[in-house]
């Protein structure tokens, strides 16, 4: 076997945030790029040697060639095997359930997840440990550390795989076995959920579509709604996965996904809708007349949980991050569950779900995910809407009127700002943590602040902290205001502003949000200043 070591220097700005290291594209087809940051993440876990991982990805522009690359220098740093899938494409729920599945001892995932695609668009690497979830914090830091002091890197020289071809394939002293995406997640999904009494559903006219967004749901969402549960051909939209997404933005919300809302909120809507965004791990849920906010779909999951036999037994706990409106944690209380508030990013989760504290856990930017697998995942949240409105027999819309009549109703939105500038966008969250302490009792354009925090966790688990995960200001009469620097973007700054309004009274569930938020949302412009600081008299998306 031919090892080249190629000499090499450190690149500056290879720190992975809370989802791996996102680029643009041209950034990571650099000379030495990617081989750096692959091999700082080889050094960071110790080497490969003897070592199993899983390897896949969206189906981006560069996953192709990266995936070739990755494979070389596995094998050239003495990995025992790879697995991986075919033409590269494995979904982010579908690399960590193989990685547990296997016992592999980590993953590469490449994906931007919902940023678009294309070479002048966006690109990502992720490392997942083996327990099939994120790396957490102190990995991601020893990456970047490793990626500093980088002096060379290794790779095999040897011709392309055909990972066009399922099963194994000898590649130096590595075996990399080559497998169908979908099957093994497929089985695994028949398992946690009731595929009789969902293609009964079906049989029996439920009409439903699902907007894969050409990202790699589309041969997921194909296999299991329309072949496995008997949804009509066409019924999976956007199915084929392509290196730019077609053009368009992955990430199922209403703004990106407008054709999909306008379809159920029009004459002839389908009785249920869906979307999954550009690695499958998040998901969007509307139902005829109704779009379901991802804070929403994460109570109502939880309160119905125990119809589906994956959570027959009941739930241990729910998991929520911070910004995620406090709808669940009303379930959570009703239910005598534990209920815990996280940090923005996947991997917090993770000891919460291995140490079984909790069962459930959901993010408010359209993620949400159980312990089947360590990553959030969109179909699988798909797949549960569809067991419960299959056992409760009501529309999407009666199923949100009976939740919100029974735990009241937590108006929420999101509003971005993106591509500020960075300094003004740090200049106005330094301002506002330093007047913290004063903010208590005073008023912003009619609302009273209550309580004012720069929010910290400390992890029950392992007793690790994280600081400085956002700010959340309350005020009196149940209102709640959160601005945090999102870690997503890969060009300036994106200022996240998220609104929540409690409404408890018959007569005030059915209310506009807007109008119920408006409040609110002038009052954090106030406190904050955004407009005088960012120069935005408006956000860039509303969800």
């Amino acid at each position: 076997m031919q090892i080249s070591r190629h000499p090499t220097r450190p690149i500056e700005g290879q720190v992975p945030g809370t989802s791996g290291l996102r680029k643009k594209t041209r950034v990571f087809m650099q000379s030495h790029y990617l081989e750096n940051f692959i091999q700082s993440i080889w050094n960071a876990i110790g080497g490969l040697e003897g070592k199993m991982l899983v390897l896949g990805g969206d189906g981006r522009y560069f996953n192709d060639r990266a995936a070739q690359v990755i494979l070389r220098m596995a094998a050239a740093s003495g990995a025992r095997r790879v697995i991986v899938g075919r033409d590269g494409l494995l979904s982010t729920p579908a690399a960590s359930h193989l990685i547990r599945l296997h016992g592999a001892d980590g993953g590469i995932i490449l994906s931007a997840s919902h940023n678009p695609g294309g070479p002048e668009a966006d690109f990502g690497v992720k490392f997942n440990t083996a327990n099939g979830g994120p790396a957490p914090e102190s990995l991601t830091r020893a990456i970047h550390d490793e990626s500093l002091r980088l002096s060379e890197y290794a790779i095999f020289e040897a011709a392309d795989l055909p990972l066009g071809q399922i099963g194994e394939h000898s590649f130096g002293g590595m075996t990399v076995e080559v497998v169908d995406p979908v099957a093994d997640y497929r089985a695994l999904m028949a398992r946690l959920f009731d595929f009789e009494a969902i293609a009964g559903l079906i049989a029996g006219g439920f009409r439903l579509r699902f907007d894969a967004m050409h990202a790699v749901t589309g041969p997921y969402a194909r296999d299991i709604l329309e072949t496995a549960l008997g949804a009509p051909a066409g019924s999976v939209v956007n199915a084929v996965p392509l290196p730019d997404f077609g053009g368009g933005h992955p990430d199922p919300n209403p703004v990106w996904a407008r054709d999909l809302v306008a379809h159920v909120m029009g004459p002839g809507a389908p009785d249920f809708a869906a979307a999954s965004d550009g690695d499958g791990d998040r998901n969007m849920i509307l139902g005829r007349g109704i779009y379901v906010t991802p804070s929403d779909s994460l109570a109502v999951l939880a309160a119905n949980a125990h119809l589906t036999p994956g959570h027959a037994q009941g739930l241990r706990g729910i998991a929520r991050s911070m910004p995620t409106s406090r709808a669940a944690d009303r379930v959570a209380a009703a239910r005598g569950l534990p209920c815990f508030a996280t940090p923005t990013g996947w991997k917090f989760f993770g000891n919460l779900l291995d140490a079984g504290h909790v069962t459930l856990c959901g993010e408010e930017s359209a993620g949400t995910g159980s312990d089947h697998v360590r990553e959030k995942d969109g179909l699988w949240a798909v797949l549960m809407w569809l067991n419960i409105l299959a056992v409760r027999r009501m529309s999407v819309a009666d199923l949100m009127a009976a939740h919100w009549a029974e735990f009241g109703r937590n108006y929420y939105t999101r509003h971005d700002y993106e591509g500020i500038d960075s300094a003004a966008a740090a200049g106005l969250m330094e301002d506002l943590r330093v007047r913290l302490p004063s903010l208590p009792g005073q008023d912003f354009a009619g609302l009273r602040v209550a309580a004012a925090e720069d929010f910290a966790y400390t992890d029950p688990v392992d007793g690790s902290v994280a600081t400085g995960q956002g700010i959340q200001i309350g005020f009196d009469g149940g209102a709640r205001a959160v601005l945090r620097l999102s870690g997503t973007g890969t060009e300036g700054a994106t200022l996240r502003l998220y609104l929540e309004q409690l409404r408890e009274a018959p007569e005030d569930l059915h209310a506009d949000p807007a109008e119920v938020l408006a409040p609110v949302a002038r009052a954090a412009d106030v406190l904050a200043g955004i407009k005088a600081r960012t120069g935005r008299t408006a956000p860039d998306v509303v969800t």
